[in-house]
Formats: structure tokens, C-alpha cells, sequence
């Protein structure tokens, strides 16, 4: 008895001589280089020769198969549907204090509103964005460290319960317009957030929920802009965009010197030995091995946050050029 093979893309079809169940021609075989065997009077030959296909559904799956991407589109359509924008995936670090707003309250909600809703503009155009809170509103460890006899370390994991306070309401705020979102903390919160899992993380982003990072690291001793280049870097994100309340980088506090001299563009040197108020050491030296670029920009201005997640020219750039930031057509 001699049956004959021929296989197609995820479909297997078997001739028995000499009534068959469904015909394949010769010319529609594939041939993989192996030799006939025959064993037990049973004979597989299989051919290479890839012919037009005799049976209308098998066709129609092979064109359907080789056109379309495995979501359902076709290939033209999966790549108009990608974004035109330089960052594919952000990480948006926003300080306590810029949540503060005028500072006559702990958080403002027309900041958070303000945050939400263009975070909202720029995922509707397929661009993860991933959110680290820091929680000087509430509690920054540095500054109560001492006091009480309260030591450094206690001080930090009070500030980390801060940010994740400021995470909560960040969350509340974005999902009350429609936004999913998950906030990750560096230590187990299991009753009110997920534990901080890269994988998971990553699945979260791609399936567009914006993510919060809250709690820091997880470690005393180490900034929230620390844990911004940290995990920036761990989900192998393009860029960490700090939202502050200046309009970017100068060389004094403009606040209190009208005359302090404005910087477009600095390299990671230029921040450490000028010894800029911009990043902590730890966190800028974490960007500059990564080759992670830093943009620092106004929270505070209209469209600020959208026009930084989108790579448009807005704040002070550490670590690249803005040619080369411009986005992409």
C-alpha cells in the first residue's frame, strides 16, 4: 500500500491509492530531501514541488496566512498602524512636587486630571508609557532624616509609602476618563497594587495599560529618579522624560535668579561636573551607561507632557542631539 504526503503551511494530507479522500496533484507536493521508506508495506514520499493548491479553502488559507500579521491585519495595514513618533516606549518620571501644583495642597486633581488626559492623547496613537511617582508632597526621607530620632533608612520607606499614595490617586485619576491602568510597587502591597514583575510589566504595555512604578526601588538610599533609569532600563524603554515644575535645565534656580542661563541640549558630562541640580549621580550615571536620553521639561504647560511622549522639541535633552529627536515621518 503506498500513501503519499504532502505537506503545507500547518496542514497535512495524506493520498491513499486508489480512492482517495482528497486529491493532491504531484506538482503540489513538498519535498523535505528525505528518501521513500517503506515499512510494513507502507510507502510516504514526500515532495518539494509547491503547485497551485487543488483545494479552495487550503488556498485561501495560504494567501490569508502569508498576508496578514497575527493580528489580523494585513501587512500594509500593521505597519500604517504603527505610531510615527520617535519613543515607541516612554518612561514619564513625575516629581511629588510637581503633583503638588501651587503647593496649597498635598496633590492637586487639576494636575493629575491635567497628566491623565494627555497620557490619555498619546497611547490612543499606540505608544506605551510607563510612570514613575515620586512622593516629595507627601514626605521626602532626605529632609526628615534625624529628626525624632528617626533614622535614614526609616525615613526612605516612609517616603516610598508616600509615592505609592500619590500612585494610587494618579491611577484613580486616569481610569475614572477610561485609561487602564496598574500600578507596581517594589515591595508587596498585595491588597492594593501588583508587585513589581518586569515581565509582567512589559505584557501590561503591550496590551496599552499605562503602568505606575511606585515605592522606588524598593531600597533606602536611592532617589525615585533613581528608580526612573532603573526601570526605564529593565523594560527596555527609549527615554526617560522627568516632568518637573521649570521649564528644563539652567545653570541657577531661575526662580530666584531671573538671569539664570537656560540649556538646550547637555551631554551626561556636562551634568556631573557642572554639578547641575538635575538628576541625582546615581540615576544620571545609570542613563549614561544605558545610553538612555533624558528630557526634563514643564509639567506645568499645556500639551508639555504629549509633545515630550511624542519626541517634539520641549525642555532640555541630556544625552542626545535634537536632530536626532525630532520625530520620525
Amino acid at each position: 500500500m503506498a500513501v503519499s504526503c504532502a505537506l503545507f503551511p500547518s496542514t497535512l494530507s495524506f493520498n491513499r491509492h486508489p480512492s482517495s479522500l482528497l486529491a493532491v496533484k504531484p506538482q503540489n507536493r513538498l519535498i523535505l530531501g528525505f528518501k521513500s521508506r517503506t515499512h510494513n508495506g507502507l510507502t510516504l514520499n514526500c515532495s518539494s514541488e509547491m503547485g497551485p493548491l487543488s483545494d479552495p479553502s487550503l488556498s485561501f488559507r495560504e494567501r490569508h496566512m502569508s498576508g496578514t500579521s497575527p493580528f489580523g491585519f494585513t501587512m500594509d495595514e500593521a505597519n500604517m498602524s504603527r505610531p510615527s513618533y520617535k519613543w515607541r516606549r516612554v518612561l514619564l518620571k513625575v516629581s511629588g512636587e510637581a503633583l503638588a501644583g501651587d503647593q496649597t495642597q498635598t496633590i492637586d486633581p487639576k494636575i493629575t486630571m491635567s497628566i491623565a488626559r494627555e497620557v490619555a492623547s498619546v497611547t490612543r496613537l499606540g505608544i506605551e508609557v510607563a510612570i514613575v511617582v515620586g512622593g516629595g508632597n507627601i514626605f521626602r526621607g532626605s529632609s526628615w532624616a534625624g529628626c525624632s530620632g528617626l533614622d535614614r533608612s526609616s525615613a526612605d520607606y516612609i517616603g516610598m509609602l508616600a509615592t505609592v499614595m500619590n500612585a494610587i490617586f494618579l491611577q484613580a485619576t486616569m481610569e475614572s476618563i477610561g485609561i487602564p491602568t496598574r500600578v507596581q510597587t517594589a515591595f508587596r502591597m498585595s491588597e492594593v497594587a501588583e508587585p513589581y514583575i518586569k515581565r509582567r510589566a512589559v505584557r501590561h504595555l503591550e496590551k496599552g495599560r499605562v503602568v505606575i512604578f511606585a515605592a522606588g526601588t524598593g531600597n533606602p538610599f536611592f532617589t525615585t529618579d533613581t528608580a526612573a533609569a532603573l526601570r526605564c532600563a529593565e523594560i527596555n524603554a527609549e527615554v526617560v522624560l522627568k516632568a518637573t515644575n521649570v521649564d528644563g535645565v539652567y545653570d541657577d534656580d531661575p526662580r530666584q535668579n531671573p538671569n539664570a542661563r537656560f540649556h538646550d541640549s547637555l551631554s551626561y558630562h556636562d551634568v556631573t561636573s557642572k554639578d547641575l541640580s538635575v538628576m541625582d549621580m546615581t540615576a544620571i550615571t545609570l542613563c549614561q551607561e544605558n545610553n538612555i536620553p533624558v528630557v526634563v521639561f514643564n509639567l506645568g504647560k499645556p500639551g508639555n507632557i504629549a509633545k515630550a511622549i511624542k519626541g517634539e522639541r520641549v525642555g532640555t535633552l541630556i544625552g542626545g542631539t535634537w536632530n536626532s529627536m525630532a520625530p520620525m515621518s
